[in-house]
């Protein structure tokens, strides 16, 4: 039987949304490619999965490097010959202090555009031929509330608080769009998933609205493993369709 395989972005701390993403894939029997922005911290993850049992094993990956990614992609289709989930998981968040788009530091705008927005774009083209050649390949954009900030501007003129973050969230949900009509002719679907409000950074304090990064990630595998009658180029918040 060929395995189902996973790679999920970002998945290199252990509190993360990413490798939570990752477990309860593998509690579903899929092969988990960790990756991480270093090689120690996926390989960190994956162990711990090998250790809960599961199959799992770690690359390096940096979004922001989009050299990188023909190689990824050559190493994966070597050992495996597809890809049925890809979870684009890795993400900057450089300006969470800025109050307005005019206070944004360009270091800040670029930084949140290369990895956020360029390299889950690129890292999908290159793994395309992989996606295409699986049964029913699922992508799944991890976006967050920021980008409501965007889309409320119409009806509510204010400012928007990190707004480099938030705008290049906007950004890939249409990019989710785009994509998803790319690829309208095929078995893979793309969806974008907020993932709420999930604690995956204990040491900066725990909200009451937080939700634990097991229950945020179960949301993201729904999508994940979505039908083949399933939407494509949505957004999906709490399990639930939103746009």
């Amino acid at each position: 039987m060929t395995s189902k395989i996973a790679l999920v972005t970002g998945a290199g701390r252990a509190n993360g949304l990413g490798i939570a993403a990752a477990r309860a894939l593998a509690e579903q029997g899929f092969h988990i490619i960790v990756t991480a922005r270093a090689q120690s911290q996926a390989e960190e993850q994956a162990a711990a999965l090998r250790a809960e049992g599961h199959i799992a094993e770690a690359h390096q990956l940096d979004l922001g490097d989009t050299h990188t990614f023909t190689a990824l992609a050559e190493q994966i289709a070597a050992s495996h010959g597809h890809l049925d989930v890809l979870i684009n998981n890795a993400s900057v968040f450089p300006d969470m202090n800025t109050g307005t788009a005019l206070d944004a530091p360009f270091e800040d705008i670029q930084a949140a555009f290369d990895v956020d927005v360029v390299g889950p774009w690129a890292l999908i083209i290159a793994l395309r031929p992989l996606l295409e050649a699986a049964p029913a390949a699922r992508v799944v954009n991890i976006s967050s509330g920021a980008y409501q900030q965007i889309s409320y501007l119409g009806e509510h003129r204010g400012d928007v608080g990190a707004p480099a973050y938030s705008f290049a969230k906007h950004t890939l949900n249409y990019l989710t769009v785009m994509l998803a009509a790319a690829f309208r002719d095929t078995n893979v679907l793309i969806n974008s998933v907020d993932p709420g409000r999930a604690d995956t950074h204990p040491e900066l304090g725990t909200d009451e609205e937080d939700v634990p990064p097991s229950v945020a990630a179960r949301w993201i595998v729904e999508v994940a493993t979505l039908p083949d009658n399933g939407p494509t180029g949505a957004i999906f918040l709490d399990g639930q369709q939103i746009g």
